[in-house]
């Protein structure tokens, strides 16, 4: 799409097409045609549609009707007026002003008035459809994201909602009778630790939104395992939903390859049409076109609206096909806007085809009529694309008849100028065009015409091409401009699920992973010291339903100094000594929620991927910036998870407020920094 922006491209388009139409009559000597198209600028340009009105209508045919009645103008210009009544509530005087020009003038020129009445009708109503759907694309990609939203929260509260109404509920028991504790936590730490499995599985889910990792690394793996690999990728990214399951079906179908060990290449394609994506892997390694591992894969691409078949050629290739809808969002379909400009395209061919055939000698109508027949219908038929062919033909069909109809075929050029304006860009086509208009003004001079018919002639043969150009590309604006909001739409949607995907981890993930280590420490503990623990569990549970309304679109309120408490309580009841400093002061909530998620990342890194025994928490303000650090020991050499979902998603939400993250590790030490301004301003650049 053009970098113009769209809405001014299109009413370029429309100046244009009506600035053709005004210099007809300011050739044949009406100064008021340059009135009549400034008014009629006032349909078109956004900044003047406050003069829109009834006077404007008076004004209109007091400029029409002077021009013509008065000063011997062409009625043609009264297409003007015309067409700015169909676009009004008193579009019914449209005819009567077309039956004035019928006795005021002969018929040729009252046909003109009622094309140019149809054609600024049909390109001022779609440069509205334009401004329409440009207008509505980011209320469409909100819509789209609040509906995933709300998904998303459905199908949370009815998972890990009910586990943590669980949770709570067996936790008040075990306070409540003490003696059914051994059975009751055995049951809520089994619940915790579902929970959290299925917190992790579900941000997995909602961050797989996207194939071209997966292919990436399909490539990758088939390379080590020296298969040949080829990939073709025919989609563009994101894909939403859609890339998550068709990512699955890739890694199965190259994880039993390689497993295999059997096949020696391998394609991956994927290519999009009519709303869909399609992936298809076919690899020489198979000795069956059956696979177990992909049963559970195709039921659930048949849920999403796809599916996923199998075949084995003769030759002992394997072909995986998995076709799924682009995504849940939808552009809806807006036919209106192509099929009123390929009506109207109808209507001027056939308009300009009568008037030729008036100057037609009777003995030659039959033959005129079918060449502009074929003419007409091969406009309508190929009026999208470069076709060569048919463009070669039209040119015989539009220069070959002149020597046989002279005059009458002259003014037939016009119908190659639009097709050559179409098909090639304007650097190429306005040369193509210009020789053509030449062609039109020699042909003129042999045949004898007058010098002001030959001018006519041309000037009418690039209109006409403006016409056609101006119909058919404002519909493919319309086109252009729906895909574009759809697409927006469903990036919308990826964002919103990525967002819940970080929410998932970085929030309800610590959360959980803090009630199952209380509950675990709750089991080994004597009924008193189990007492306090299980109060812990209890407030945590509160805090996870919080964590759970804040992925689902709430947004989130955390104190860092609440959450450094916390943590300090989580790490020592694992046995971890913690030393807490906090010298950030007041900050803005945005700071505090941010810095809030880092320390629970950091926490849960330091449980889930250290032996660590001893870690300490500080936080400082120095030049309008705060610091973070949490440096722990006893990290394993194997682990440091530079590259993890969290690490990543802490980096995203610090990044937001133009903040950093940094790790280090130096003699089994971790240490973590993460810096934001404190009050919401950038961060100054050091170094």
């Amino acid at each position: 799409m053009s970098q113009v922006p769209v809405p001014r491209l299109a009413r370029g388009i429309v100046i244009v097409v009506l600035a053709g139409f005004t210099s007809v009559y300011l050739l044949a000597g009406s100064p008021l045609a340059i009135v009549a198209f400034g008014l009629q600028l006032v349909y078109v340009l956004r900044s003047l549609r406050r003069f829109r009105g009834p006077w404007l209508l008076v004004v209109q045919a007091l400029v029409g009707y002077a021009a013509t009645l008065g000063f011997g103008t062409s009625v043609g210009l009264l297409g003007f007026l015309g067409g700015s009544l169909l676009l009004t509530p008193a579009w019914p005087l449209a005819p009567l002003v077309a039956v004035s020009a019928a006795v005021a003038g002969p018929a040729d020129p009252a046909i003109s008035m009622v094309l140019i009445a149809l054609v600024v009708y049909g390109l001022t109503r779609l440069t509205d459809r334009v401004d329409e759907i440009h207008a509505a694309r980011l209320a469409l990609a909100l819509a789209a994201a609040d509906e995933e939203r709300l998904r998303i929260a459905t199908g949370l509260s009815d998972g890990l909602g009910r586990s943590l109404a669980a949770i709570a509920a067996g936790v008040r028991s075990v306070v409540d009778q003490p003696e059914r504790a051994a059975e009751v936590l055995g049951e809520v730490v089994g619940t915790a630790r579902s929970s959290l499995a299925a917190a992790r599985n579900a941000a997995a889910d909602y961050r797989a939104t996207s194939l071209a990792p997966e292919m990436t690394t399909a490539r990758a793996m088939l390379t080590a395992a020296l298969i040949k690999t080829e990939t073709r990728v025919g989609h563009s990214e994101p894909l939403g939903p859609a890339g998550a399951l068709l990512a699955a079906v890739l890694r199965e179908v190259v994880t039993e390859a390689v497993r295999q060990n059997t096949a020696r290449t391998c394609v991956i394609e994927t290519t999009t049409a009519d709303g869909t994506v399609r992936l298809r892997v076919t690899h020489d390694g198979a000795r069956t076109a059956e696979d177990e591992s992909l049963a559970d894969l195709a039921a659930q691409l048949s849920q999403a609206g796809g599916s996923l078949t199998t075949g084995l050629s003769a030759e002992g290739w394997l072909t995986v096909d998995a076709v799924l809808p682009e995504g849940p969002v939808r552009a809806e379909e807006d036919p209106g806007a192509y099929r009123l400009s390929v009506a109207l395209l109808a209507a001027v061919l056939v308009g300009f085809s009568i008037k030729a055939l008036l100057l037609v000698p009777a003995s030659l109508l039959v033959p005129a009529a079918a060449c502009l027949a074929v003419i007409v219908v091969m406009q309508l038929r190929y009026v999208n694309g470069r076709h060569m062919a048919a463009l070669t033909v039209l040119a015989l069909l539009v220069y070959l008849p002149i020597p046989v109809f002279g005059r009458a075929w002259v003014g037939v050029a016009g119908f190659l100028a639009g097709p050559i304006l179409l098909a090639f860009r304007w650097r190429v086509a306005w040369p193509l065009v210009g020789c053509v208009t030449a062609s039109v003004a020699a042909s003129a001079v042999l045949l004898g015409l007058p010098v002001p018919v030959t001018v006519n002639f041309a000037a009418s043969t690039v209109v006409t091409g403006l016409v056609m150009y101006g119909l058919i590309e404002l519909a493919q604006l319309v086109r252009e401009l729906q895909e574009a909001r759809q697409a927006l739409a469903r990036s919308a949607v990826v964002e919103e699920r990525l967002r819940a995907a970080r929410d998932l981890h970085d929030l309800l993930g610590h959360s959980l992973a803090a009630i199952l280590l209380k509950c675990e420490l709750a089991r080994r503990l004597d009924p008193a010291r189990a007492r306090d623990e299980l109060a812990d569990v209890l407030a945590m549970a509160e805090k996870a339903e919080a964590d759970l309304r804040v992925i689902s679109g709430e947004q989130p309120v955390m104190s860092l100094a609440a959450e450094a408490a916390s943590a300090r309580s989580l790490l020592a009841a694992a046995g971890i000594q913690v030393e807490l400093d906090l010298a950030h002061g007041e900050l803005s909530t945005e700071v505090e929620n941010v810095l809030g998620t880092v320390l629970r990342e950091a926490v849960t890194n330091v449980l889930r991927h250290s032996s660590a025994r001893h870690c300490a928490i500080t936080t400082v303000v120095e030049d309008g910036v705060v610091r973070l650090r949490v440096r722990n020991d006893g990290v394993r050499p194997a682990e440091g998870r530079p590259g993890s979902a969290g690490i990543g998603n802490l980096t995203t939400r610090l990044a937001a407020l133009d903040g950093r993250l940094g790790t280090a590790r130096e003699d089994g030490w971790f240490e973590l920094t993460a810096q934001a301004p404190s009050s919401n301003r950038p961060i100054a650049q050091v170094g």
